[in-house]
């Protein structure tokens, strides 16, 4: 009993609009307080489109970078290749390119600015350690990312967080060479940045909190439209438990490497210890289980 196409998740497409509404805003503020430093305002509009463009136009090609990832062919990966072939058939869906990563965490990822240039990576590690029907079941959770066209605003929250860590930067650079000054103008130039500083370091939480809360729906919503495509959520359960389960195995150095694409990840890899598990971007494992036992009861009995 598989489905003919992904569903659209009306809940993940409204989260996904109040998000790029609130980033708007927290954009337009940033763009104030550089220009508020004395930066131009044509400056600040093409550092900031510079930088829109490159996260937008080059995520895929920075996430593959990052987890030292590169695109395979059919013939080099042809299982990997038939799994997809079969998965976006059933999707009705274009084809994502297909890559490799070389570490043994075992996780996978899509990443890309739409269904036509993205793409969809699974690392050696999560290769080694599950059946083909668990490989399948993560393939089509990912699909699902690329269906939903969530993985854009993902990125376009990532690039606000790291613009508002530059500004908090500067600011506190800043006031650091300024805070000497003993005339008036020094003083008020001291207190705006003092006050940007605090300001961006708001923006960065408040960014990070909207996209906290986008992520663990979404990845709910790509465990129900994966399991929904292949007809069995309990080979996605099944890939669940083993993820988690193998993941305890992995050295922390490994694991610390990773750390940073957690929010694009399957599964969250986390070194012991780390305190960024404590503001995990996915939901438990318990509640995307939970969803699964029930879906399978729906679907299969």
């Amino acid at each position: 009993m598989s489905a003919t196409h992904i569903e659209t998740d009306r809940g993940l497409s409204a989260r996904m609009f109040v998000t790029g509404l609130g980033l708007v805003v927290l954009y337009g503020i940033v763009m104030f307080i550089l220009v508020r430093l004395g930066i131009s305002m044509a400056a600040v509009l093409f550092f900031g489109a510079l930088m829109l463009f490159g996260q937008y136009y080059f995520s895929d090609k920075i996430a593959m970078f990052s987890m030292n990832a590169r695109e395979v062919s059919p013939e080099e990966a042809p299982q990997l290749h038939e799994m997809v072939d079969r998965l976006v058939a059933l999707a009705g869906m274009p084809k994502p390119r297909v890559g490799i990563a070389t570490t043994d965490v075992p996780n996978a990822f899509a990443t890309g600015r739409s269904p036509k240039a993205s793409v969809v990576v699974v690392t050696q590690g999560l290769m080694n350690r599950l059946s083909d029907a668990e490989l399948q079941a993560v393939l089509a959770h990912e699909l699902s990312h690329v269906a939903h066209r969530d993985v854009a605003i993902m990125t376009i929250a990532s690039s606000l967080g790291m613009l508002a860590g530059l500004v908090s930067r500067m600011a506190m650079w800043g006031a650091m060479f300024t805070g000497g000054g003993r005339d008036e103008e020094s003083e008020n130039m001291f207190l705006l940045e003092i006050i940007t500083f605090l300001v961006s370091i708001v923006i960065y939480v408040i960014s990070y909190l909207l996209t906290l809360a986008l992520s663990r729906y979404r990845e709910l919503s790509a465990d129900r439209s994966g399991a929904i495509l292949i007809g069995k959520p309990s080979d996605l359960a099944s890939a669940l438990v083993r993820i988690h389960g193998e993941m305890g195995k992995i050295p922390n150095n490994d694991l610390r490497k990773t750390e940073g694409m957690n929010a694009f990840f399957f599964a969250p890899a986390f070194a012991k210890g780390s305190a960024a598990a404590l503001l995990s971007t996915h939901p438990t494992l318990e509640k995307r289980l939970d969803q699964l036992a029930k879906l399978e009861r729906d679907l299969n009995g």
